[in-house]
């Protein structure tokens, strides 16, 4: 395999000089020879880059790929955000319309999110352009309006390892994973990820994914499975399935999840032997009265969890300032064409379900003595990420179960389930809950 060097076409580390150009030549050539492109120890500044088939991205460690703050070195691309089809700024790394394309080695990719961040929210996470469409009755518009640049996006494309790499600091979804098939990601690192809507890995109606041994943490889902948000989802219909998630660490975040976009369908997912450390949550679905969608064949074991807020949590009216969107009778401005979409009336006959849902060997508990006094590695024994001794049994609740009546959850096995928590918490709108060998201590302060 040919390996080229970027340093070869210009690309000069430091961060400051703007890389874009050296690098893509040096990938349009790594693609060309079915090679491998090479980025050596160092800091190199860069924009949008695209890869192509049949060639691998090489992170040796030490290297860092900086995305740049300026707008404009990210084109803007057809793609789908949250759920919806429109335009949106391309990635640091983008993998469209390609196949046979690896990411690896134990460098870094780094969104310098704050930038991102500080526009959405403010430096203060008060004001911002969340702050100015909140006060226009808009919250729901905000998270398409604020254009906020993700680290990675493997979009319409096949065969595709992401493997070993971190990535850091993301504007916006750290790894986006849409409309693809047969993709593995294996011992990825995610983590710097204080700003808003910073997930870690999002697999939107794909086939045949399987991410394992990856170390998550982040400000929003840990690792997220999606398939399209209510009228436009509905029209893709485009199911996700066959996924498999297995052997991750999840630190702070809002865990694994399903949903809330889920309009084309989830089904044959298999989540196994994960542990989650202070998350906010474990298990997570969640949708909304205009998704639709089925969720289905579902398979939960074997997870670990300490210092969990919710380790089962279940909503299918979730969110709703920003799930159900509804132009204020008094707004009088433009209307972006994704809003126009946003807004399409969905038939109050399309519910979401979720049924066959089996959830077995389960542990949930605090921290309670010196024998949990222990330090997190990553897969590579990088850094240490120490245990905290936070108290989150003042919140803690064991199930946060709402359904919606006119479509109840149905079908759902809980068996040998562990869970220390301060309170039992809520089961509503359920048919066939079956409750085998679970034990739920509540903690008495």
């Amino acid at each position: 395999m040919k390996v080229v060097n970027i340093s070869d076409y210009g690309a000069a580390e430091g961060g400051i000089m703007l890389c874009t150009e050296a690098i893509q030549l040096a990938i349009d050539e790594a693609a060309h020879c079915r090679g491998q492109v090479y980025i050596p120890k160092g800091v190199y500044l860069t924009g949008a880059l695209f890869l192509k088939s049949n060639m691998c991205l090489y992170l040796e460690k030490g290297a860092i790929l900086m995305g740049t703050t300026d707008e404009k070195a990210y084109p803007i691309l057809e793609t789908r955000v949250a759920g919806i089809e429109m335009e949106w700024p391309s990635a640091v790394i983008n993998i469209r319309d390609a196949s046979g394309v690896t990411i690896q080695g134990e460098g870094t990719i780094d969104g310098q999110g704050e930038f991102w961040w500080n526009k959405y929210w403010g430096e203060d996470r008060k004001g911002g352009m969340r702050a100015q469409h909140e006060k226009l009755g808009l919250r729901w518009a905000v998270d398409y309006d604020c254009y906020r640049v993700r680290n990675v996006v493997v979009y319409r494309s096949n065969d595709v390892t992401l493997k070993d790499f971190t990535s850091k600091r993301s504007g916006f979804w750290n790894i986006h994973i849409c409309y693809c098939d047969d993709v593995t990601v294996d011992g990825i690192t995610i983590s710097d990820n204080l700003g808003p809507s910073t997930d870690g890995i999002d697999i939107d109606s794909c086939n045949k994914v399987t991410v394992e041994n990856c170390t998550i943490s982040c400000n929003d889902d840990n690792i997220c499975v999606k398939s399209g948000r209510d009228a436009d989802g509905l029209r893709v219909n485009k199911i996700c399935e066959n996924v498999m998630i297995r052997n991750n660490r999840i630190l702070q975040g809002y865990g694994i999840t399903l949903g809330s976009e889920t309009s084309g369908g989830i089904r044959n997912i298999t989540i196994t032997d994960n542990q989650f450390y202070e998350s906010t949550c474990g298990f997570r679905i969640k949708s909304a009265k205009t998704r639709g969608g089925v969720i289905e064949n579902i398979t939960v074991n074997e997870l670990e969890m300490r210092n969990v807020q919710y380790p089962f949590t279940f909503q299918f009216n979730w969110n709703p300032s920003y799930s159900y969107c509804k132009l204020p009778d008094h707004y009088q401005g433009e209307q972006p064409d994704y809003w126009k979409i946003l807004t399409l009336n969905v038939s109050p006959e399309v519910l979401p379900i979720a049924r066959k849902i089996y959830i077995s060997n389960v542990k949930a508990y605090f921290k309670q003595d010196s024998e949990m006094d222990i330090a997190i590695t990553d897969t590579r024994e990088r850094e240490e990420i120490p245990f905290s001794t936070k108290d989150y049994q003042a919140g803690s609740v064991a199930f946060d179960i709402q359904g919606i009546e006119e479509a109840p959850f149905n079908d759902f096995t809980f068996e040998n389930i562990e869970i220390q928590a301060k309170d039992f918490g809520t089961i509503t709108n359920i048919n066939n809950l079956f409750l085998k060998n679970v034990k739920v201590d509540i903690i008495d302060n």
